[in-house]
């Protein structure tokens, strides 16, 4: 859900990115986010602003993975409703 809303938006913040997601914690947006910073996947950008502003996009990386979700979302729509 992360990759979908920051390849949507491009850029978003944090507490947009939570209210899209709508059904993820605060901890483990923060944690996931992180993670995927430290893979390259995610820029985070920061404002040094009261209160602080901060921004997250996808990298070079992050976006050479646009395809594989296409794909996966095609195999998902193709096999929706199929009984394996």
């Amino acid at each position: 859900m992360i990759l979908y809303w920051l390849v949507e938006q491009e850029v978003i913040r944090f507490n947009e990115l939570q209210r899209k997601i709508g059904t993820i914690t605060y901890k483990t947006l923060s944690t996931e986010l992180k993670a995927m910073e430290a893979d390259g996947l995610v820029i985070r950008k920061e404002y040094p602003q009261i209160p602080p502003k901060v921004e997250y996009s996808l990298s070079k990386k992050g976006r050479s993975l646009l395809p594989i979700m296409e794909s996966m979302c095609q195999w998902g729509l193709e096999n929706s409703g199929k009984v394996f």
